[in-house]
């Protein structure tokens, strides 16, 4: 059960206030060998000559530009445009049209450094294309946030600053041109080479909300969610939030079960993910005071209630 009580009355996980419209593409980056970039926006329409608050997607392991349209659809449509984007390599091609399960398939497959690389170089790319978009006259480019799920968790956390590889050869890619991030299901670096964790998350730059559940086991590695917490817990950047969703599993944030059985909680838990990405994004992208107070006080608490645990940090631990 929720409480009412939100930073706004014009609120409601049930209402999509304005019209939106759905396109696809695909860019061709021709210094990565004709590499492909499938993209789905989603844009307000009808809003006249207003310039909207822009968000990229980054879907998770096996995944397309197609998962979590119930949060991109309603974020939106209160004003922003959101644009999925597809990794090839390690999207849902690594699945489609083979025998068994997906994510018994995915579990066969070895994912190559390589992979991992392109996708994170898919990020800035994308970003460089935003202007060659139809509706980039509705695009504000100077308030551009990232977000993504699982895999697209950690491309988020990269390109929020989490630092790679180890030692002398540690390195950043964090793009700067994102000004917060909204992060599903944290990834933690599974082989720091003993390194202390504040050496990898404590290069994170900007406000980030991490969203994960007392369900949200990898599907891939079998780890439980106590593993995605070291995120959040080290993590370098300002303003960070986390969200614990009771019951909360790892596949609610695309919109799909995968192997999961069926979530009683599934309902609320998309009215509370719907809402905090919009609290969140008003915040730190559209400079929402109110929204920003209800985050980091008791607002957001008292709605929760019982359904879930909720964490403000302003600066990191020392």
């Amino acid at each position: 059960m929720l409480n009412n009580i939100l930073w706004s009355q014009d609120i409601s996980a049930e209402i999509e206030p304005m019209q939106i419209a759905i396109a696809r593409g695909e860019w061709v980056d021709a210094k990565r060998d004709g590499r492909k970039v499938a993209y789905k926006t989603y844009c307000p329409i009808d809003q006249g000559a207003q310039k909207f608050p822009v968000i990229i997607w980054s879907h998770g392991l096996g995944g397309s530009r197609d998962g979590a349209g119930f949060i991109s659809r309603y974020i939106a449509s209160h004003g922003y445009v959101v644009v999925h984007i597809q990794h090839i390599g390690t999207d849902s091609s690594l699945w489609e049209g083979k025998d068994g399960h997906p994510w018994d398939v995915i579990r066969a497959t070895h994912i190559p450094r390589s992979a991992t690389l392109e996708r994170l170089k898919d990020v800035p790319f994308a970003l460089s294309q935003l202007g060659t978009l139809d509706i980039a006259p509705f695009m504000d480019m100077t308030r551009i946030g990232m977000s993504g799920h699982s895999f697209g968790a950690l491309t988020t956390q990269v390109m929020a600053g989490q630092r790679r590889g180890r030692g002398a050869r540690q390195y950043s890619l964090f793009e700067e041109r994102f000004k917060a991030g909204i992060v599903y299901s944290p990834v933690p670096v599974k082989d720091k080479k003993g390194h202390p964790p504040a050496d990898f998350y404590g290069g994170i730059q900007i406000p980030l909300l991490m969203m994960t559940g007392t369900d949200d086991d990898s599907p891939i590695e079998g780890s439980g969610y106590e593993v995605r917490l070291e995120v959040f817990d080290y993590s370098g950047g300002p303003d960070q939030h986390l969200l614990v969703l009771d019951k909360g599993d790892h596949m609610v944030y695309n919109g799909s079960r995968g192997k999961l059985d069926a979530n009683p909680k599934r309902d609320v838990h998309e009215q509370i993910i719907k809402i905090l990405s919009l609290a969140f994004w008003d915040a730190y992208l559209k400079d929402d005071q109110t929204a920003k107070d209800w985050l980091t006080h008791d607002g957001v608490k008292n709605w929760l209630l019982d359904e879930a645990t909720y964490q403000f940090k302003p600066m990191p631990s020392v």
